[in-house]
C-alpha cells in the first residue's frame, strides 16, 4: 500500500500547527526575561536571541499551514484551484518563507529590518485576501465550497485570517524589541525606552491568550469538521 498525498499534507500540517503553537508559547516564556530589568543586559540580550530562534520556527509554521492547507483542499474538492495553479502558489509561498528566514538571518541589521518590514507588507495583502475569499465563500459566493456540512474549510481560512492579524502585531513587537535593544545598547540604560518594551510586551501577551484560543479553534474544525 502506498503513502497518500493528503495523508502527508495533513501530517506536515499538523507539524506546522504544533511549531506554530508551541513557538508561540516559547516565546511567549522568554519574553518574561526580556523585559526583567534586575538582569544583566547581556542576559537579556540572550533570552531575546533565545526567543527570536524560537520564534522563526512558529514563523514558518504560521506561513506553511496556508500552502498546505489550500492544496489539501484542492483534494478535497473545496475549490477549484489545482494543477499549474498549485505549483504557483507553492513557488509564492516558498518565496515568502525564503524572506522571512533572510530577515531572521540579518535580524541584527537595518537590512534585516527592511527585510522584517516586507514580511509583514507581504501579510497586508495576504489578509484582506483571505478575509474577502472566507466571508465570500461562507455567504454562498465561492471561491471555497461552504454549504451544509463543508463550511467548516472556509470557517478555518477566516479565523486563520483573523490570527494573522493578532500575529501581525506580534510581529510588530518582535521588530521593536530589536530596535529598542539596539537603542539601549548605544544610549545605555534608560527608563523611558524601558517603559516602552514592558508596555509593548504586555499588550503582546494579553494578545497571546486570544491566538492560542483561535490556534485551537482551527484545529478543531480542521479534526472534526463539525460545521
Amino acid at each position: 500500500m502506498g503513502i497518500d498525498e493528503l495523508d502527508v499534507l495533513r501530517w506536515l500540517h499538523i507539524l506546522a500547527m504544533v511549531y506554530w503553537l508551541g513557538g508561540e508559547w516559547g516565546v511567549f516564556q522568554t519574553s518574561y526575561n526580556v523585559i526583567n530589568r534586575n538582569l544583566p543586559m547581556d542576559e537579556r540580550r540572550r533570552h531575546m536571541e533565545t526567543a527570536y530562534r524560537i520564534d522563526i520556527l512558529a514563523r514558518t509554521g504560521i506561513i506553511l499551514l496556508l500552502p498546505l492547507g489550500l492544496h489539501m483542499g484542492a483534494l478535497l474538492y473545496m475549490h477549484d484551484y489545482g494543477g499549474s495553479w498549485l505549483v504557483i502558489m507553492w513557488l509564492v509561498f516558498a518565496a515568502w518563507l525564503s524572506l522571512t528566514w533572510m530577515a531572521f538571518f540579518k535580524r541584527e541589521t537595518d537590512a534585516g529590518i527592511r527585510l522584517t518590514r516586507i514580511d509583514e507588507a507581504i501579510r497586508f495583502v495576504v489578509i484582506p485576501l483571505l478575509l474577502v475569499a472566507s466571508i465570500s465563500s461562507l455567504l454562498g459566493y465561492g471561491p471555497f465550497l461552504a454549504g451544509p456540512g463543508n463550511a467548516w474549510f472556509a470557517a478555518k481560512l477566516l479565523i486563520y485570517a483573523l490570527l494573522l492579524v493578532i500575529g501581525l502585531k506580534l510581529r510588530f513587537v518582535m521588530r521593536e524589541w530589536t530596535e529598542l535593544f539596539r537603542r539601549l545598547a548605544t544610549e545605555g540604560d534608560s527608563p523611558q525606552i524601558e517603559a516602552v518594551l514592558d508596555k509593548s510586551i504586555r499588550q503582546a501577551r494579553n494578545l497571546a491568550y486570544v491566538y492560542w484560543i483561535g490556534i485551537a479553534t482551527v484545529a478543531f474544525l480542521g479534526a472534526t469538521k463539525a460545521i
